[in-house]
C-alpha cells in the first residue's frame, strides 16, 4: 500500500510520510496531483521561486549557490539534508519553562513534527508524525485565532499549535503587496520567564500570545526576547537596550521607519492586535505593525547564511542607494 512499495507500515496507516508528499525534490514549488489540487513543496528545485516557508534544498545544495548547514533548519530524518555538522543545540538557548521533559535539545533529532519538531502537537512523548495526527483533516483555512483551550494541531496557523495568522491560499506561490500571509505580532516582546500569559497548556508547548516570534523563541529564547532581572539575555529588565535585533516589537512611528508604508513580501511585518481577515498592502509604523522573526528569516531554508531572506553582505550602510528599499533598508530607509 505504500507509495514506495516498502513492506514496512507507516504510522497512522499512511501511504507516504511527510517528505513523500512535501519534499519530493521536483522542480515545482507546487506539485500537481490530480489536475485540481497541488501539494506545497518544502524541498524542491523550482528555478523561479520558493514558497513563504523557504526551501530545505538550499542546505544540501540541490538548489542555490552551494551546500551549507547554516542555510536552514537541518531536519535529521530528511535524507537529502541530514543533521547539522556544526550546531548541536539551537542557537539562543532553549527556554526550559516553555518545554516539558519530552523535548531534547539535541539538534541531530530535529524533525518536522512532534516533540522535537515545529508542526503539530509537541507534547512530551508524542514524536514525529503522531504529533500532527488529524491536522489535515481538521485544518482551519484563512484567518486563524486558536483558543487557549484548543489543542488541535490543525487549528493553528500552518499546523503550528497556538500560532495565529492569516494563511495565504497558495502559500505565497503568487504574492504581492495585497496577496500574502498575515502574521500576528506584539508591541513588546515576552519575558523569558513566561511571566506574560504563561507558557504551558496541559503540559504542551505553545506561545502564550499566539505570535510566530514567541513560537520561535521557545527554542531560540535568548536571541530576541527581553530577559528578566535574573537571567542572562538581552537586558536586565524591560527598559534596558537590546543587544540583538528585537522581534515582536512595534515599528517606531518616527524617523527613518516612517518610510515603510507599502507591504513587502520579502520583508513582512506582524500585525499588532486581531488577525486580519484579508491581506493588507499597508504598513503603519507607530504601534500598529511589528518587526518579527520572519521579517528577516525564513522557517525552512534560504540561499543565505542564517536563513536570511536576502544577502546580508549587500546591506552596507551608506552604499548610495544600491540596495535601497530592500532587506534591512525596508525599515531603516535612510541608513543606505
Amino acid at each position: 500500500m505504500r507509495f514506495d512499495s516498502s513492506v514496512t507500515p507507516l504510522p497512522q496507516l499512511l501511504r507516504g510520510d511527510c517528505y513523500g508528499c512535501h519534499a519530493q525534490g521536483v522542480n515545482q514549488a507546487l506539485y500537481p496531483v490530480n489536475g485540481v489540487d497541488v501539494i506545497p513543496q518544502v524541498y524542491h528545485t523550482d528555478p523561479l521561486l520558493d514558497l513563504a516557508g523557504g526551501n530545505f534544498a538550499y542546505i544540501d545544495g540541490s538548489k542555490g549557490s552551494g551546500a551549507a548547514d547554516s542555510k536552514g533548519h537541518n531536519i535529521g530524518d530528511l535524507w537529502a539534508v541530514g543533521t547539522d555538522a556544526t550546531l548541536y543545540a539551537p542557537p539562543g538557548g532553549i527556554v526550559q519553562a516553555f518545554h516539558n521533559t519530552g523535548f531534547n535539545v539535541n539538534t541531530n533529532i530535529l524533525s518536522c513534527a512532534g516533540t522535537n519538531g515545529c508542526h503539530g502537537n509537541r507534547y512530551s512523548g508524542i514524536a514525529g508524525y503522531e504529533g500532527i495526527t488529524g491536522a489535515h483533516h481538521n485544518n482551519v483555512d484563512g484567518a486563524v485565532t486558536q483558543g487557549a483551550a484548543d489543542i488541535e494541531p490543525g487549528h493553528g496557523y500552518r499546523f503550528l499549535l497556538g500560532v495565529n495568522g492569516l494563511e495565504d491560499s497558495d502559500w505565497q506561490y503568487t504574492n504581492s503587496a495585497t496577496d500574502h500571509n498575515e502574521y500576528s505580532g506584539r508591541a513588546t516582546p515576552i519575558q523569558l520567564d513566561c511571566s506574560v500569559g504563561g507558557c504551558h497548556l496541559n503540559g504542551g508547548i505553545r506561545p502564550p500570545n499566539g505570535t510566530m516570534a514567541e513560537y520561535c523563541g521557545t527554542c531560540h529564547g535568548n536571541f530576541h526576547t527581553l530577559a528578566t532581572a535574573t537571567s542572562s539575555g538581552i537586558g536586565a529588565n524591560t527598559t534596558d537596550p537590546f543587544i540583538r535585533h528585537p522581534s515582536d516589537l512595534a515599528i517606531p512611528g518616527a524617523g527613518e521607519y516612517t518610510a515603510y508604508t507599502t507591504y513587502l513580501t520579502i520583508t513582512p511585518v506582524a500585525r499588532i492586535g486581531a488577525v486580519p481577515a484579508a491581506a493588507s498592502g499597508t504598513v503603519t509604523p507607530g504601534g500598529n505593525d511589528a518587526v518579527f522573526c520572519l521579517s528577516c528569516h525564513v522557517a525552512h531554508g534560504s540561499d543565505y547564511p542564517d536563513m536570511l531572506k536576502w544577502d546580508y553582505t549587500a546591506m552596507q550602510v551608506g552604499n548610495g542607494g544600491a540596495a535601497a528599499g530592500t532587506g534591512c533598508f525596508a525599515c531603516h530607509s535612510t541608513t543606505d
